[in-house]
């Protein structure tokens, strides 16, 4: 390896890219590169309840106009880049499962910060300059479906409104338009080609408090159960199957994010809870070491919601008051001397010094099909200002309605290859070493393609115009320096 390729990597790690959103088609797999949002940053434990406090309203069931769908709040954890529009434009979208809808931010909006997170160049998508781009009227289809109900003066020309609330009054408004969204396929091992495909999204025209200028990006790119979500409108083209998964590194940052049929490793499944807006599971036990929590089966049951959400939008791990409890109470049994501190009113903490996997037990929940999930200390703890936190909540302390939810996010999703079946109905995981590679098939071929993860912070991924603009630099470079000598 020369000098160049180091410099090339540096560069790319300038921008900060982490993993990749992989999709796979009937004439291969694309990809989308997406950055862990908080990388080589730390967390505030006032910025995760920000983050969380919005899922948790929203999936409680705040009254969302144009569908009642959730989506998530604007201090993402992951983002993409993508290309929409002719000639395509760059825009840095937060992706997410608990999403429906994809929006970007419009010329219309005049509020939007011009820059994001970490300096990002943001950017107002107008549909006058792309030659693909035109509004979507009530008469849609998919403008019916979104409304669930008629609006007043919403004519068949007219144009197919949304609005997205959250608990916390911040809000998303805007028109829906359609246009070309524009990945890399992936037409062999670690190799891809430039695709595209025709979605329709919402034209942000005004917001608020959806992100100062210094967390702020385009929009969000929707992975949510609905058909107005970009899995389900990419997989009714016949684009993609309508499944998808995602392995989130723990340890190193990055993972992968896969849209497709993911053949290696192999994941058991549980059914999804039928009628449900949200990916929900029946959760029918939990484990503490080698001992069950001693709850009656109907309390898994019981609740605001049916059954236990997967969402990787979230950042922690919330359950009801009557398993949080005695689930916490188990936990730090372990260690008799600790002495608690609670930060911001609800994080747990306490000194300590030693191995957390050594000292305390692993959490294993228990779902339909005999499927688990082991979530070890080192995952469900957190350092936080020299103490250890813990990272399960009750979540009728969370939200804003005090409605107790199952909700299971990154805490205990992270180094877990997690499928989502929409053909067949089912989710599943497995434990799984994130920065290493999965295997997606071509459905037209039958051939098998390696997908591997990817943290630049790592590792390199070279592009034309990176290497092009590298080249010129170096050479730049090369001259001064010749000069000076």
């Amino acid at each position: 390896m020369d000098s160049r390729f180091f410099f090339f990597c540096f560069l790319l790690l300038l921008l900060n890219l982490d993993y990749t959103v992989v999709l796979v088609n009937g004439s291969g797999a694309g990809v989308f590169k997406v950055s862990y949002k908080f990388a080589g940053s730390e967390r505030t434990l006032s910025a995760l309840r920000a983050h969380d406090v919005r899922h948790l309203n929203i999936l409680a069931g705040v009254d969302l106009p144009l569908g009642g769908t959730g989506r998530p709040d604007a201090v993402g954890l992951y983002y993409a880049k993508i290309g929409i529009g002719t000639p395509p434009k760059d825009y840095y979208v937060q992706v997410d499962t608990g999403s429906d809808i994809t929006w970007v931010n419009c010329i219309q909006c005049h509020e939007c910060p011009k820059r994001g997170y970490h300096g990002i160049e943001l950017t107002l998508y107008d549909p006058n300059d792309s030659l693909t781009g035109k509004l979507v009227t009530c008469d849609r289809e998919f403008c019916k479906e979104i409304s669930r109900s008629s609006f007043s003066g919403c004519s068949a020309n007219s144009s197919c409104l949304y609005t997205e609330g959250y608990g916390d009054g911040s809000y998303s408004m805007g028109y829906f338009v359609e246009d070309i969204v524009q990945y890399d396929r992936v037409s062999g091992d670690l190799q891809t080609k430039l695709a595209n495909g025709s979605v329709i999204f919402g034209c942000g025209a005004r917001s608020k408090d959806l992100g100062s200028s210094d967390d702020a990006l385009d929009g969000i790119l929707g992975f949510g159960k609905t058909n107005s979500s970009m899995i389900s409108q990419l997989a009714s083209s016949g684009r993609v199957r309508k499944m998808f998964a995602h392995c989130l590194d723990g340890v190193n940052g990055g993972g992968i994010f896969a849209i497709g049929h993911v053949v290696q490793p192999q994941v058991n499944t549980t059914p999804l809870v039928p009628n449900q807006p949200h990916y929900n599971v029946n959760m029918t036990a939990v484990q503490v070491g080698l001992d069950y929590l001693n709850l009656t089966t109907d309390i898994y049951t019981a609740g605001d919601n049916n059954g236990a959400i997967i969402d990787s939008g979230t950042t922690l791990a919330y359950l009801p008051e009557v398993i949080y409890v005695p689930l916490v109470k188990k936990i730090l049994s372990w260690q008799m001397d600790l002495k608690l501190r609670t930060l911001h009113d609800i994080y747990t903490c306490f000194d300590y010094s030693g191995s957390v996997d050594d000292a305390f037990p692993p959490v294993t929940f228990h779902f339909e099909n005999s499927l688990h999930l082991k979530v070890y200390p080192g995952e469900y703890l957190f350092p936080f200002e020299d103490l250890m936190c813990l990272g399960f909540q009750n979540s009728g302390m969370q939200s804003q309605d005090k409605q107790n939810i199952t909700l299971l996010g990154d805490l205990v999703l992270s180094n877990k290859l997690v499928l989502y079946d929409l053909v067949n109905q089912t989710i599943g995981w497995t434990e799984y070493n994130c920065s290493s590679s999965i295997k997606v098939k071509d459905e037209l071929t039958g051939s098998v393609h390696l997908v591997g993860a990817h943290s630049l912070s790592r590792g390199c991924i070279l592009n034309v115009p990176m290497v092009l603009f590298s080249l010129l630099l170096m050479a730049l470079l090369h001259g001064f320096l010749t000069e000076l000598l």
